[in-house]
């Protein structure tokens, strides 16, 4: 059975707005979470690399008047930086924004039915902290061997992996390759519908744009991250229904 995309996002709504300020809080801070993990960190990198890039040039234009010796030290010094500022980036993903990620669901998923704290974000650190480290951990590693394949390949594994977060803030004990599967199974035959849902936020991002992002801060955001979560519910009764 299809779901009404109309309905799911109108549920998305009322969920949110029945408990307003804490879904935005909520957004806020799976926005930061998320983008760290993909967007956001794509547009730091960006900058940074501008930076560094600036900083390279300064580098080696003061390192001319050096000796081999002294460049080679200094080039050891700055590579040295560099792998531990992305070794602490890569921890930090894995061992906290990703538990911080299936809280931030759990949150959603919650509050599709009550008023959900914003202390749900804690749970991922609460129950099973291991396994849900290790199970989304590895649902990176197989969309990152995805998308060096090829991109599309890459974004049809994204959807059909989607629902991971949501499966372990309900069942955080449940085995890595079995969240994993299930999701895959859950997404089965939807994976199109949940790109389509996707697409019909785009008027938000562009209005996100024009109000220089405040749109998405108190609206958008947190409507999208909502709708997410009465997608997997649909998904869920589904599938107990079957």
């Amino acid at each position: 059975m299809m779901w009404d995309r109309r309905e799911l996002k109108a549920r998305g709504k009322a969920a949110f707005r029945a408990n307003y300020w804490r879904c935005v809080l909520a957004a806020v801070i799976m926005s930061i979470v998320i983008g760290g993990g993909a967007g956001g960190s794509a547009t730091s990198a960006a900058s940074s690399s501008s930076n560094d890039g600036n900083s390279m040039i300064q580098i080696t234009q003061t390192t001319n008047s050096y000796s081999r010796t002294e460049r080679a030290i200094i080039s050891g010094v700055a590579a040295s930086v560099l792998g531990i500022a992305g070794g602490v980036a890569l921890a930090l993903d894995v061992f906290v924004f990703n538990p911080l990620e299936v809280g931030g669901q759990r949150f959603f998923l919650v509050n599709t039915a009550t008023a959900a704290e914003v202390n749900e974000f804690g749970f991922g650190f609460k129950y099973r902290y291991g396994n849900v480290v290790v199970t989304m951990l590895l649902r990176q590693i197989f969309l990152l061997l995805w998308t060096l394949l090829f991109i599309i390949p890459g974004i049809i594994k994204a959807y059909s992996y989607r629902l991971v977060p949501f499966i372990l803030a309900e069942n955080p004990d449940m085995a890595p390759m079995d969240a994993i599967t299930r999701s895959r199974t859950l997404m089965n035959g939807h994976k199109w519908d949940a790109f389509v849902l996707d697409l019909s936020f785009i008027g938000w991002v562009l209005l996100g744009i024009v109000t220089l992002g405040l749109s998405l801060i108190f609206y958008s955001n947190p409507f999208y991250y909502a709708t997410n979560a009465e997608m997997y519910r649909f998904l869920r009764e589904q599938e107990g229904i079957a």
